[in-house]
């Protein structure tokens, strides 16, 4: 069947990583910026590897300066969603592009996101949170001045706190008093681990930050006591199987071990973490997880109630979710 009306529940989706290359390219060119390198010959961003995809990120993300930046960017996002038949998403912010982690800037863009966010949910149906992040190769003291903007800001809309980038750096538990931070600010957390890092980071953040979620863990699989102890504690997966083809953790579909961890009890979701840059859409994702595995109306059904039952979002919203998706899920199968 087709996938792309099939209703769908994102959890790991980042900002800045979903602006489509026209509109990072139409952005260089209002602010008359350079940026020679970034793209390939048929307009799709081009990287060679891990740490060239962070460098041609941040390159193509810098021209996004301002609060209108973002709030065009956010418009955007959610109408690319909408048309994958999204009707919720969690995307990762963080205030070190924001403002610098000041917390004055960073309510100026958190508010014109939240303007645009509200707009685009009335047009496009689609329901956004955010999730604060901090960047773990910026090092554990900026990643304090990140959660304290999270904090200040925590509520019914910034949901929760988490931590991206490069992987290979330092430990989880290194930034164990930004994750206590946020934690006591209410809000929930995540953080990427097992993607780069292998099992053993996977380990350290269930023990050394206590996170909700894991974004990625795919790697777990090569522990299987990991493994075990994943399904029987309930944590949820971020899985995002097409990035990490991109990013040659696997070779193909078929060796992506998200079959396996489910098959294990392991409950896992589907995302596209950085959508333009890995040349997927939510829609791709269930197409190619459908053709590898074999997925059907119904994994794919608890895939989404599992989305949103490990969703952030306050109750109200999560009931009211609810019924979309269970309406959804009717009109569709």
């Amino acid at each position: 069947m087709s996938w792309q009306s099939f209703p769908k529940i994102e959890l790991h989706l980042h900002h800045e990583g979903a602006a489509p290359p026209d509109f990072i390219r139409r952005l260089a060119q209002e602010k008359s910026v350079n940026l020679s390198g970034v793209f390939a010959e048929d307009g799709s961003y081009a990287f060679r590897d891990f740490a060239h995809f962070l460098q041609v990120y941040e390159a193509a993300t810098g021209v996004l300066k301002t609060p209108d930046d973002y709030a065009r960017l956010t418009a955007t996002v959610l109408e690319r969603a909408a048309e994958h038949g999204v009707i919720y998403c969690e995307s990762f912010l963080s205030p070190d592009f924001c403002g610098g982690r000041d917390l004055g800037a960073w309510r100026e863009y958190l508010h014109a996101i939240q303007e645009a966010a509200a707009h685009a949910e009335a047009q496009t149906g689609v329901t956004l949170r955010g999730i604060v992040t901090c960047i773990r190769h910026f090092g554990p003291d900026k990643a304090r001045e990140t959660a304290i903007c999270a904090a200040e800001t925590a509520g019914d809309w910034i949901v929760g706190f988490g931590m991206g980038g490069d992987e290979t750096r330092g430990r989880q538990g290194d930034f164990a008093w930004a994750f206590d931070c946020a934690r006591e600010a209410g809000l929930k957390l995540t953080t990427h681990a097992g993607e780069f890092g292998g099992p053993d980071a996977v380990r350290q953040a269930l023990d050394d930050l206590r996170v909700d979620r894991i974004g990625h863990g795919v790697r777990a699989i090569e522990d299987p006591a990991l493994v075990d102890r994943l399904a029987g504690s309930g944590t949820v997966l971020e899985v995002c199987p097409r990035s990490n083809l991109a990013l040659r953790l696997y070779p193909d579909m078929r060796a992506h071990p998200v079959e396996r961890l489910r098959a294990a009890g392991v409950r896992v979701t589907v995302n596209t973490d950085d959508p333009p840059f890995f040349r997927t859409t939510m829609t791709r994702e269930y197409e190619a997880l459908e053709r590898a595995f074999g997925w059907d109306e119904e994994v794919f059904t608890q895939i989404a109630r599992t989305a949103l039952e490990a969703a952030f979002c306050d109750d109200a919203t999560r009931e009211r979710l609810a019924k979309r998706l269970e309406a959804g899920l009717k009109a569709a199968t």
